[in-house]
């Protein structure tokens, strides 16, 4: 009841009051991790209303003022209620303000590497800025940030001025259309940047941390392809004046769309050989979606989310197509369709449901227009695309407004695809079956999957054949894991002949299907140590090491220096390897040990912590050094840190000795760590 109270408010407040633009001018203090300064709203108001109010958590204000004038305010903790003072038609709304915020804005690293970044999507902007949680009320940012001149600073729209003021730099950004809260963003940290140039003239403005200057092209190959192709396909040009994209640590998720500055995780900052491994086109191309599909219009409520995700996601699936070709994007499909189709056996949640899940939002989203784009066709689907993005531009939409676009130019049933596709919860598997098995690729597929049936000698040939052809890759990847189980001495000229594609994703399927190495593929086998993929590497090793006792000194000279992701998954391998190796380097394995505790300390991202931690836990699970990182990671901002830490210690409070080294730890815990694993101790009897 409370909850539709509240919305029953916002949506009395939007069609009273009309908030048109807001300047805020800024100052962040990262060692106090607070945010202070003063914005002002311009707004209108449209026909009388009691409150208004402005959501702003646990925020300390020194000032409000409507009109240049001192009013009597009240802060619940969550909003800034203000009942007096303003009038009917235009005012200005002046709020100086305080806030030291738990989410949204958040601070990483120190000294030189220190960084902070928002995250607005369901964290909610007014953590850290005056603002609105409701998507339908949009407003122009305009935002100016001061601080240390050391480092750059990121937000929305076009940088209209920087100047000097003491020893801080004071960035001005000026936004022209109005935009939803959840999308203001704001980046600070070491970074160089690339400008490039796309054919409609629009500037790319590119991000890396300098030390990572070197992987400049391979994390952002095919940037400016990408968005040519979208302003192509899409056919409405890009809204804004500006792009850009940057890199932070321990971000929360993969990218996240702000309006013109895209913040991506640093994970996938890759060199040549990581981009095999983790490309960050995908992820590239839905963010840039979003600029139209999210940003430009926005969905009016969580029901109709995949009005962002699905057509994020879609596009993305169009461009890697025109990156890669047909069999990639019928593959992407295929993959997309199987995850569906296990999915809806214990998944109720439909579409049109703001409780459905990130798969159904994004992935059957994403099936649902490509079912809708193949019965309209191409044409007609483009041009009911380009009349709903341009009739609702910098405005809200729901489901309805854009099927009603497709009717203008089809005659298809979109009841019916409402219906089935977005109301049922059940993924419509025979339709989706139905337009993949148009593609000849996989037809093939499908044809070699069968052949797990029949008996290897009967297809002993049909393997050679697939695998000297130019088949698409998943083909020979199915023929190798479809040999898994066979004795390797029926098996065996099959398996050199696959390796011998060169194909690193086809020598990594026979990397994780290799159970046991036979003596005579050893050699063969140990080229994998020179594959163009860091995964596969990190796999061919561990594997190698763990088989053959006596060569293991051998095998870590030879991988002595490798380093790998960014969770260093090949250096921490290496160090554990080392560790573990009888008689190899004695005396510098206090070294060694020091390097792996030091992976797992607070001053590393989460993820090379994550694997530091979990392969120190391998050596000794009763090493306090290595707890005392555990129990740290349950504070950390990145849930999947701190999920990993807590199942972690679940586990180990079942044992009596575990148990005790927690129970002991706990008076010396700084207060948040505290809590936390006193918490678990608690649950875990």
């Amino acid at each position: 009841m409370l909850l539709l109270i509240s919305n029953v408010g916002v949506a009395q407040q939007i069609s009273r009051v009309d908030f048109k633009s807001v300047n805020s001018n800024l100052r962040i203090n990262f060692n106090q991790q607070s945010v202070e300064g003063t914005v002002t709203y311009e707004f209108d108001i449209k026909s009388s209303i009691d409150t208004i109010r402005i959501d702003a958590k646990n925020m300390i204000f020194s000032e409000v003022k409507i009109n240049k004038k001192p009013v009597v305010y009240n802060n619940s903790g969550k909003e800034l209620q203000l009942y007096k003072g303003f009038k009917k038609g235009k005012n200005t709304l002046t709020i100086t303000y305080k806030a030291i915020p738990k989410q949204t804005l958040y601070f990483v690293g120190d000294g030189d590497g220190k960084q902070i970044w928002t995250q607005g999507q369901g964290k909610f902007t007014s953590h850290w800025l005056p603002s609105f949680d409701n998507e339908n009320e949009k407003v122009i940012f305009n935002t100016t940030i001061s601080f240390s001149s050391d480092f750059e600073v990121i937000s929305n729209g076009v940088l209209a001025e920087k100047s000097q003021k003491d020893s801080l730099t004071v960035w001005s950004y000026k936004m022209e259309k109005p935009m939803s809260s959840y999308l203001v963003m704001l980046a600070i940290g070491k970074f160089e940047k690339k400008i490039l140039k796309t054919t409609s003239g629009t500037p790319l403005e590119l991000y890396i941390r300098p030390e990572d200057a070197p992987k400049f092209e391979p994390t952002y190959r095919h940037s400016v392809q990408i968005f040519d192709f979208f302003e192509k396909e899409i056919g409405v040009s890009y809204p804004w004046k500006i792009y850009r994209q940057v890199p932070v640590k321990d971000f929360l998720y993969a990218g996240m769309e702000n309006t013109t500055a895209t913040i991506f995780s640093q994970d996938f900052v890759v060199d040549t050989i990581g981009f095999n491994d983790r490309s960050y086109i995908n992820v590239n191309a839905h963010e840039l979606a979003h600029q139209w599909f999210g940003d430009m219009i926005t969905a009016k409520s969580g029901k109709h989310h995949w009005l962002q995700e699905g057509f994020a996601t879609y596009y993305a699936l169009l461009a890697e197509k025109e990156l890669f070709g047909d069999d990639y994007f019928n593959w992407e499909l295929y993959e997309i369709a199987e995850r569906l189709i296990s999915a809806s056996k214990t998944d109720s949640i439909p579409i049109l449901n703001e409780k459905a899940s990130s798969l159904t939002f994004y992935q059957k989203g994403a099936w649902a227009l490509h079912y809708l784009r193949e019965n309209v066709g191409p044409e007609n689907f483009q041009k009911a695309v380009q009349n709903y993005l341009l009739k609702y531009q910098f405005k809200n939409v729901d489901t309805d407004e854009f099927l009603a676009e497709i009717n203008q130019v089809s005659k298809f049933d979109t009841d019916a695809f409402k219906n089935n596709w977005l109301e049922s919860p059940v993924f419509q598997t025979d339709a989706a079956m139905k337009i993949l098995n148009e593609s000849s690729f996989i037809r093939a597929y499908f044809e070699v999957s069968e052949m797990r049936r029949k008996p290897f000698t009967e297809q002993e040939n049909t393997y050679v054949n697939v695998l000297k052809g130019n088949a698409f890759y998943p083909l020979k990847e199915e023929i190798i894991y479809q040999l898994q189980y066979v004795p390797y001495n029926e098996k065996q000229q099959i398996l050199k002949l696959a390796m011998q594609t060169g194909d690193y994703k086809i020598r990594q399927a026979i990397a994780k299907t290799t159970d046991s190495i036979p003596s005579d593929f050893k050699n063969m086998y140990l080229t994998l140590f020179e594959d163009q993929s860091y995964i596969t590497r990190e796999i061919a090793l561990n594997k190698y090491w763990s088989e053959f006792p006596d060569e293991r000194i051998t095998v870590l000279n030879q991988s002595r220096y490798w380093i790998g992701l960014n969770d260093k998954n090949l250096k921490v391998l290496w160090l554990t390897l080392a560790l573990a190796t009888k008689d190899f380097e004695n005396d510098k394995k206090a070294r060694y040990y020091d390097e792996l505790l030091d992976y797992a300390t607070p001053k590393y991202e989460s993820n090379l912590r994550q694997n530091a931690i979990a392969k120190l836990l391998f050596l000794d699970k009763n090493d306090q050094n290595t707890l005392k990182y555990l129990v740290n990671a349950l504070v950390s901002h990145k849930w999947q840190f701190v999920k990993f830490a807590r199942e972690n210690i679940r586990s180990l409070l079942k044992s009596t000795i575990h148990r005790k080294f927690f129970e002991e730890m706990l008076p010396q815990l700084p207060e948040r760590e505290k809590n936390q694993l006193g918490r678990l101790i608690k649950e875990v009897i």
